[in-house]
Formats: structure tokens, sequence, C-alpha cells
């Protein structure tokens, strides 16, 4: 299965909606798409809505983090929301969550970031 993406800006919040698998070969591609979104739109921060996400690899979360350090740097926040079970099995082995917050809805993310 491959990776569907979706990318959708909320004001300064760039929401990031995965669904399939996101490996090496689609790794990638996610990171030239989000990075030429965060050059264009003036993004502070990224909800990251893993609901449909089944599967991920070491690939992946160097993109995660590679974007966390980006947004970092600009005193922004990247917030995870809606986690598969086997995803959020692999953020709490890899220790992801000690620098991502985790919501349950994509909802309460943006209202944490205070987009309404």
């Amino acid at each position: 299965m491959s990776l569907s993406v979706n990318l959708e800006t909320k004001g300064n919040v760039l929401c990031i909606r995965l669904e399939g698998e996101l490996d090496h070969h689609a790794a990638g591609k996610l990171r030239q798409q989000v990075d030429n979104v965060l050059q264009e739109k003036g993004i502070k921060h990224i909800v990251l809505n893993l609901e449909e996400l089944t599967f991920m690899d070491s690939s992946g979360i160097g993109v995660i983090l590679g974007r966390y350090q980006q947004i970092s740097k600009q005193g922004g926040e990247m917030v995870v929301c809606s986690i598969s079970s086997p995803v959020k099995r692999i953020f709490e082995l890899s220790g992801l969550f000690k620098i991502l917050r985790l919501e349950s809805r994509e909802a309460d993310a943006l209202r944490k970031l205070g987009v309404a």
C-alpha cells in the first residue's frame, strides 16, 4: 500500500493527514511536499493526523523529526493526533512522545494551537 498525503493550512497551522504506509519509498516525497508548504505559507505549527496511517518505519521517524526541528526553530509546535495503535507503539518505542504532544482528535489539537 502506498502513502496518501492530505495537506491543509488553517491560519498559520499546517494539518498533515497521512493514510497508508510511511516507509523509505514515501518519506522523500512527503518531506518535499511538506517543506514546499512550510516555505510558501509562513506556517508556525504542524498538526499531524495519523488516524489512517497503518505503518511507519525509521525513515518516517526521520521525516517527522526533521519537520519538528524546522517548526521548533521558529518557536512553533508540532502536535500529533488521532494516532493508530500500530503507529502509536512506534512513537512510544522511539521516544517521540517526549518531544511531541498527543491529542485524541484533530479539533482538540487545533484548539490547543489557537485555531478554532
